[in-house]
């Protein structure tokens, strides 16, 4: 992607420099002819793109790890080029407005009121998506989550990420950074893959999904609004192929999530059963069955041959497979009683 901006003469800037002296720049510029303002874009901008890269993008793109970015502005990616313009524009855009005293040192000014002005410029840009402007916890949310402590920081991200207008590759979510915002918050460093966290991302929308009206106007609006990847184009480059699909959550994952559910159902029934008779072995063939037996895949056949797991079938088939359901009943009977599975 290429940028231009405005350019600026040492006349401009010396013009612009006077009007901020003599506190007359931001009603000469309210007043300005469309080129006069472009002169004083282009002074503003000579003035305040260094003290914004080195003042906030080469820090932020640090922190990021993008250490090539960091080190110049002919260096940035273009999603980190138009960030940096973003807040390029923003700051002129502050210096032309609020500069209504006298200001003896411009970029001491720009310095002072750099983060509040791109922080400003950042919430209306999401505003205008449609995401929130600053992001906070509701209660009722917090408590759809139990107030765990990484699930309402992970709800938390989630709002961040709607407003931004890019997506992770060709995947919606930034699993990868989350996952390791996951281990640092929670110490969890082996179980915090992406696996993980894209199941707790889905158990989050659906606490989400509480408030239909809610989620419709924070969560699924902004989302829709993110600028989709570029699409390769063909090696004759006669043709331009379809963008991959942004995939909110893989086929495999909607299988281990509704069998996580299902097992949790089931354990719940053998352990009530478990209480009341211990001895009673075919009624805990029967909850399993019943959970297992009558799983719906209906949805499962407009996918491709191979996407269904074989743990699936294996379910399926318990109820016409006497011994493999009595393993199965020793197993959770075993598990639930704390003892480890015999093999």
């Amino acid at each position: 992607m290429t940028h231009t901006h405005p350019s600026a003469h040492t006349g401009d800037v010396a013009g612009l420099r006077r009007l901020a002296q003599e506190g007359r720049l931001a009603e000469f510029a309210r007043t300005a002819t469309s080129r006069q303002r472009a002169a004083l874009s282009g002074a503003a901008f000579t003035l305040a793109w260094p003290i914004v890269f080195n003042g906030l993008t080469r820090g932020y793109e640090q922190r990021r790890g993008h250490w090539t970015c960091a080190a110049g502005v002919n260096r940035l990616a273009d999603t980190c080029l138009d960030r940096f313009y973003d807040d390029v524009e923003a700051v002129v855009e502050d210096l032309l407005t609020q500069a209504t005293t006298k200001i003896l040192n411009a970029e001491g000014w720009i310095t002072m009121r750099l983060r509040a002005a791109t922080v400003d410029a950042h919430r209306r840009r999401r505003g205008a998506r449609g995401a929130l402007q600053r992001p906070r916890m509701p209660g009722w949310l917090a408590t759809a989550l139990n107030h765990d402590p990484w699930l309402i920081e992970l709800a938390l991200e989630i709002l961040v990420w709607v407003g931004v207008p890019t997506t992770a590759g060709t995947q919606i979510w930034p699993l990868d950074a989350w996952a390791e915002k996951r281990s640092l918050t929670t110490g969890a460093v082996y179980d915090s893959d992406t696996r993980t966290v894209l199941r707790e991302v889905t158990r989050v929308l659906t606490a989400m999904r509480g408030r239909p009206q809610w989620y419709a106007d924070y969560v699924e609006r902004p989302l829709g609004a993110k600028i989709p990847p570029l699409a390769p184009a063909r090696a004759d480059r006669t043709t331009v192929m379809d963008p991959p699909a942004l995939i909110l959550t893989p086929p495999h994952e909607m299988e281990d999530l509704r069998l996580a559910d299902l097992a949790s159902l089931a354990l719940s029934a053998v352990e009530a059963q478990l209480a009341l008779d211990p001895d009673d072995e075919p009624a805990l063939g029967r909850i399993i069955t019943t959970v297992f037996g009558g799983m719906d895949f209906a949805g499962d056949a407009a996918k491709p041959p191979g996407e269904v797991g074989d743990h699936i079938d294996r379910l399926a088939a318990l109820s016409s497979d006497q011994e493999e359901l009595h393993r199965l009943v020793r197993t959770v009977r075993e598990i639930v009683a704390g003892g480890r599975p015999g093999g």
